[in-house]
């Protein structure tokens, strides 16, 4: 099997290229020792199966980040048949640095000059033929969103895997040829090196790469080694100044040497550019962007209702069926009676269409351009609060998970940056609370639902900013870290890509569902079915071993208004925040439907708002805890998280019980 790695910057198309290439033939999970995602699968050419690796997207292969060793490690020591650099044709000057990094590797390439018909838009025509002349190797023009070039792609990577590895297309001036040579001859006689490309191994130790200077310098041989390299540095820097900088403006040399020939007319003024005057404007943007966001919680809510209704009526009608199928009262009761753990599940399953309207919804919105220029207005509020903007990026992740969001911290080079955004990312409103928040916001607010959303979306944004600016205000006063962020082009969104994106996601809940959430019920069930004084089996939940539990507790509550039940469903929202509803309706002996007229019979739009505030702020599920115990290293840490959290959702609950009673008296 032919294996190859899609290699290129972000925002150029790889990921839709992958998802054309493979189709379903893929799985995601997480590169070895790595918390970055990890994406292959298997495409078919010609009656040839070609393994697909997406390395993350990078623009260059320096190793100062987790996504650039990963994509060069994968390239230097997997060694892929092939190696498709995906670059964007509107943009070639940026994308042909990676291009010549991967060259330099000594890898076999093929370059996907994807965006073609972007560049004509921008009057730009760039002879692929001529590219592939310069560069001396295949050089293949692709539309993705349009399936364009996808064949062809194949077919030259097929021939690329069976032809020599190509000759390096960078030379540098004489002095650094001189030292390049010297160190190859150095390096290459090394027996444990054999397996690496020597020039690029020259390359790397001129440019004082830490990894490839650790390599060399655990070879018995490799004191020496170093030595000389520090020697023929010190005399490139007399003449040069930073080696490295100079090696990085030869190569921008040549790739100029390179636009100029293959590259024609001049990049002509779009509508983008006026698009991007109003969403970036300074006054209009943030309202922009609420707006923008109101209108996707407007989508998913009327979206997602019929057949959030259809599958609450699937759930009673299966668990009407299955009342009697093992013939074991307490253990059909516990598993399919009319409140059982199968109606807690579809109580949470219900509203998998919100999920997936709202995923589907963003990915469209990711795919059009406008995410990075969301982060990029956020990065002017932030900036203005002292926080690094780079903490955008992990706190829109946690809207869709809080795990990923504190993961995806590691992009942020300064500790106390990144210990600020991990132990503030758990405010996110994620898409396991948005599980328990949709079915009282509709409950209570009906058609207005969306925008009740949208004010805990707000809220969680506000509070995480606040306390960050007050951890970076006392315990850390380090420097910030840079934000950058490319400005990707405006396109028309791929539905294939935002189906693959939502069906993932989706995936990936129905097996949370299936396995912690199901735990989860079942314990409570366990709990809700055993009488509390002989500990045999009853239906009266009222004297039960978790309504025990739950009044032993409530007096710690009774300030927000809470009833025991309610009580019992926080706490055991630590396991996972879904729970949340599914305990609620399993612990009210009602169904899905039901569960609304049951709260609306109980409790009041005040008291129901400052509860969903207080499990928006309170302590995260157990699977984040551990990604934040994961990524900081710390209980110390990871224990002010939970104390910080649960403070905070108490205070704010028992505010926002008060000043609702005084704003509105009579509600």
């Amino acid at each position: 099997m032919i294996r190859v790695a899609l290699a290129g910057n972000p925002n150029v198309g790889k990921s839709v290229i992958f998802n054309n290439l493979t189709g379903s033939r893929q799985r995601v999970g997480n590169w070895p020792g790595k918390t970055v995602e990890k994406k292959e699968g298997i495409a078919r050419c010609n009656g040839e199966e070609i393994y697909v690796v997406d390395l993350p997207g990078t623009y260059s292969l320096t190793a100062y980040s987790i996504e650039e060793l990963i994509a060069r490690d994968y390239i230097v020591e997997e060694r892929p048949d092939v190696v498709v650099v995906v670059v964007d044709a509107s943009n070639l000057e940026r994308n042909l640095y990676l291009v010549l990094q991967v060259l330099e590797l000594g890898a076999r390439v093929v370059v996907a000059l994807n965006k073609m018909d972007l560049a004509e838009i921008s009057n730009l025509r760039v002879d692929a033929e001529k590219l592939e002349k310069v560069l001396g190797v295949p050089v293949v023009p692709t539309v993705a969103p349009r399936r364009i070039g996808m064949e062809e792609l194949c077919r030259r990577v097929l021939e690329a895997s069976r032809a020599e590895r190509p000759a390096i297309a960078v030379k540098y001036g004489r002095e650094f040829e001189d030292a390049i040579c010297r160190i190859a001859e150095l390096v290459g006689v090394e027996e444990s090196l054999r397996a690496y490309n020597a020039r690029w191994l020259a390359i790397k130790l001129l440019e004082g790469d830490s990894a490839v200077v650790q390599r060399i310098e655990s070879l018995p041989g490799g004191r020496r080694i170093l030595r000389e390299v520090g020697e023929l540095r010190r005399a490139l820097e007399e003449k040069y100044g930073d080696v490295e900088l100079a090696l990085v403006n030869e190569r921008y040399r040549l790739i100029r040497h390179i636009v100029e020939e293959v590259v024609k007319g001049e990049k002509a003024l779009k509508a983008s550019d006026a698009l991007d005057q109003a969403l970036l404007d300074k006054y209009l943007g943030i309202p922009v962007f609420i707006s923008i966001l109101w209108i996707i919680f407007q989508f998913t809510f009327i979206a997602s209702t019929p057949f959030s209704d259809i599958l609450g009526d699937l759930f009673a009608v299966l668990s009407e069926k299955l009342a009697h199928v093992t013939g074991i009262a307490h253990v059909d009761y516990l598993l399919f009676g009319e409140y059982g753990v199968l109606n807690g599940i579809g109580a949470i399953l219900s509203f998998m269409p919100l999920i997936m309207a709202l995923y589907f919804a963003m990915s469209l919105l990711e795919d059009f351009g406008y995410m990075a220029r969301a982060a990029f207005l956020m990065d002017r509020v932030m900036r203005k609060l002292g926080l690094t903007g780079r903490s955008i990026i992990p706190m829109i992740l946690g809207f869709g998970c809080n795990i990923a969001g504190v993961y995806s911290t590691r992009i942020i080079p300064t500790e106390e940056d990144r210990i600020v955004t991990i132990v503030t990312n758990p405010l996110m409103l994620c898409s396991a609370r948005l599980v328990a928040f949709a079915a009282i916001a509709a409950a209570f607010w009906g058609s207005a639902a969306g925008s009740v959303l949208l004010s805990l979306y707000i809220l969680g944004i506000l509070l995480a900013v606040l306390v960050a600016l007050a951890l970076k205000k006392t315990v850390f006063r380090g420097v910030e870290s840079p934000f950058i962020i490319e400005m990707p082009p405006y396109q028309a969104p791929s539905l294939r890509v935002a189906v693959s994106y939502m069906w993932l996601r989706a995936s990936l809940f129905f097996k949370k569902a299936g396995t912690v959430i199901l735990l989860g019920l079942l314990v409570i069930g366990l709990l809700a079915t055993t009488d509390a004084s002989t500990l045999s089996f009853t239906e009266d939940v009222e004297h039960s071993l978790v309504a025990e539990l739950g009044r032993a507790l409530q007096p710690l509550f009774s300030p927000l208004n809470w009833d025991w039940i309610l009580v019992v469903s926080a706490i055991f929202g630590f396991v996972a925040k879904e729970i949340v509803i599914g305990a609620t309706a399993m612990l009210y002996r009602v169904s899905e439907e039901e569960l609304s007229e049951v709260l609306l019979l109980r409790y009041d739009p005040v008291t129901m708002y400052a509860y969903m505030v207080f499990v928006l702020a309170y302590v995260p599920c157990v699977a984040t805890l551990a990604a934040v115990r994961h990524e900081t290293l710390s209980w110390k840490w990871t224990l002010f998280t939970v104390l910080y959290e649960v403070l905070l959702a108490y205070t704010l609950g028992l505010l926002t019980l008060l000043v609702g009673r005084a704003v509105l008296p009579g509600v």
